[in-house]
């Protein structure tokens, strides 16, 4: 629900204080390197796609970034602390609310899950056409119902901006039916901390091609491989 998306824009705060928690609140700018994330529980992983994904942002300012991951303190401050704002919604949580399910025909034959994926779009991805330099997708396609995946692709192109990039987690086939699925969490500028999370069931793995055809259009899509069963992708818009 947008009711629930953290508005962290400082440029939009002053006229438009948001009623937020204190931990959301936007941190005054630091002329420093961010401290590292508090220690927590969980794995630390170096990510290469992270590292290009950041690439040049302590000369910027100013920059929007959407994460659709679990809610993440550590992200929020890391980019509120560098002067720039982030959107932070939960999409796999609003995906398994019963609101966004539709009751198949009495005749129906089995089948998968029906969804309103205008109504669920509507509620939680509602921004401006190119609203945003950057979006955070980790691995949420891999774990998300079928029948949203072209739909959220296709509205988070659209409200990417053109030079913008999506950062986005794959798993390769070794990773099993039984792979879990973990919150990623930003310990520094190369290194997730990844933590365990709902017991999502992984819907689907993607080959290489699968991946380019989510990112048909995109000027660029590099691939970023690694030791634990996850590909990293960079698409630039």
């Amino acid at each position: 629900m947008l009711q629930k998306v953290r508005n962290l824009f400082q440029s939009e705060s002053a006229s438009h204080p948001p009623d937020r928690t204190p931990e959301a609140r936007p941190s005054a700018r630091s002329a420093t390197a961010v401290a590292p994330a508090p220690t927590l529980p969980g794995v630390l992983r170096h990510s290469n796609g992270l590292r290009e994904f950041l690439n040049g942002w302590d000369k910027a300012e100013g920059r929007r970034v959407l994460d659709l991951g679990c809610t993440s303190s550590s992200n929020l401050g890391f980019f509120t602390q560098h002067g720039h704002g982030i959107y932070s919604d939960d999409l796999l949580l609003e995906a398994d609310r019963p609101r966004y399910r539709l009751t198949p025909a009495p005749d129906a034959s089995p089948a998968a899950p029906l969804f309103d994926a205008p109504l669920w779009l509507r509620e939680n991805l509602d921004f401006p056409p190119e609203r945003f330099d950057a979006i955070l997708l980790w691995d949420l396609v891999d774990y998300m119902p079928e029948p949203l995946v072209k739909p959220l692709l296709e509205r988070l192109t659209a409200i990417l901006r053109p030079g913008g990039t999506i950062l986005a987690y794959f798993h390769t086939r070794d990773a099993g039916p039984e792979a879990p699925f973990f919150r990623y969490h930003i310990h520094d500028r190369e290194t997730l901390q990844l933590r365990p999370g709902p017991p999502y069931r992984l819907q689907r793995i993607f080959n290489n091609r699968h991946v380019e055809n989510l990112f048909r259009g995109y000027r660029s899509i590099k691939f970023f491989l690694a030791r634990d069963n996850l590909r990293e992708v960079l698409a630039g818009k």
